[in-house]
């Protein structure tokens, strides 16, 4: 079994590149995630790489910019490659089959950006299809 669900805020955009026969949509970005620590220790983050492909792919470079909470549903995956040196470099990525959103905002940055929250419902905000908003009843803490 190769299951992954990881919530964190994105390291930077969403960066989105096309592949050369299909033109499929291949978006790729970071999110930190706090580790839990043991009582005084200090705080550790990890900043797995996300890949997501597809029409969410393009949703993700429209509505996504750094510093925003998501949700990622997903499996392992590692590859390698040898770089320009002839060195075989090792990696591993985080393959997203859901994406979801789960802070809003104007990617223009009107003030509800990192950390906030626009109060107008999902309709109004332009949300794709395949996306739901959370409300704030919906979550159990």
């Amino acid at each position: 079994m190769n299951n992954v669900t990881l919530i964190g805020r994105l390291t930077r955009d969403p960066e989105v590149r096309y592949t050369s026969g299909s033109q499929m949509a291949v978006a790729r970005f970071s999110i930190a995630i706090d580790r839990p620590t043991r009582q005084g220790g200090e705080k550790q983050t990890d900043f797995p790489s996300i890949v997501v492909f597809g029409k969410q792919a393009e949703n993700c470079e429209r509505f996504l910019t750094k510093g925003r909470l998501v949700g990622i549903e997903g499996r392992i995956q590692t590859g390698s490659y040898t770089n320009k040196n002839g060195d075989k470099v090792y990696t591993t990525d985080v393959v997203a089959n859901r994406v979801e959103f789960l802070e809003w905002g104007d990617r223009a940055g009107s003030g509800a950006g990192f950390g906030q929250q626009q109060s107008a419902p999902a309709a109004d905000m332009g949300i794709p299809e395949g996306f739901s908003a959370i409300d704030d009843e919906d979550i159990p803490f």
